[in-house]
């Protein structure tokens, strides 16, 4: 059985992308294997730098247990080694500086919010909020544009992610398709070595349940610190861009808020 991250129920159970290394030329498959031995010790990020920088790819990534993708250590050969993802925008400092300073951010941002604690030691709810206010910042966040930052942090963690055999085990991606191919082509048609999704669902419920947890997430962090039963609350809690309180939309609203922040 494959490994796939966290400690969910598989959707694709018994799949095993590595399986399928045999139909792989050598060069490809020397390459994806290769993601499966344990990582070098890092060299971009310190050793005060890699708590905050772990934290921040979990986060980024729901990897809240084991086994988890080594996402940091993919993260940090790159910018050891300089290998950028081709541009950089002309308003933000190359990749490295980008992460180095966003690192030291993140380490300022908590510290005044907690008094003394440094992000890796927030809980999970709070390094969230943290992260979701430079999500949202349209302005500049310690020097840098907030959304380019946000944009830097995704695009290093994503890649790295969705390139391990792991995560492919985990949404039941068969691999490189050369020089095997696909043959049963269309909707509902597997081939030999692909597995059925258990608890397969429309997947459009879905998506509007975390569309409605995201604005209700980005509405309490625009009025964090307000007093209950204000203006501003009230308006939005009652208005076309909410929920009634105490409907049956509401408490779907607030569980999956509790799920995106747990």
């Amino acid at each position: 059985m494959g490994t796939t991250p966290g400690q969910t129920e598989p959707r694709f159970p018994g799949f095993d992308v590595t399986e399928q290394a045999h139909t792989w030329d050598a060069t490809t498959a020397r390459v994806v294997l290769k993601r499966l031995v344990p990582p070098s010790p890092m060299k971009f990020f310190t050793a005060e730098e890699i708590p905050t920088a772990r934290a921040l790819v979990d986060r980024l990534l729901a990897q809240d247990g084991e086994p988890r993708v080594p996402v940091l250590e993919e993260v940090d050969r790159r910018l050891a080694v300089g290998d950028g993802d081709g541009y950089r925008y002309s308003d933000m400092p190359d990749d490295a500086t980008a992460w180095k300073k966003s690192i030291a951010g993140l380490d300022d941002d908590a510290r005044a919010a907690s008094g003394e604690a440094a992000f890796a030691d927030l809980g999970r709810n709070r390094q969230m909020q943290i992260i979701e206010r430079v999500r949202l910042d349209k302005g500049l966040w310690h020097g840098m544009p907030a959304q380019r930052v946000f944009g830097l942090w995704m695009r290093y963690a994503a890649r790295a992610f969705y390139a391990h055999p792991w995560a492919w085990n985990e949404i039941g991606f068969g691999g490189p398709a050369y020089p095997r191919g696909y043959k049963n082509l269309g909707i509902d048609r597997r081939e030999p070595f692909e597995v059925a999704e258990v608890h397969a669902a429309d997947p459009i419920p879905w998506v509007e349940r975390v569309e409605a947890a995201r604005i209700r997430h980005e509405d309490a962090l625009c009025h964090e610190g307000e007093p209950e039963g204000s203006e501003s609350k009230q308006q939005t809690s009652n208005g076309a861009n909410g929920p009634q309180p105490g409907t049956e939309q509401d408490s779907n609203h607030e569980a999956a808020v509790e799920d995106q922040l747990r």
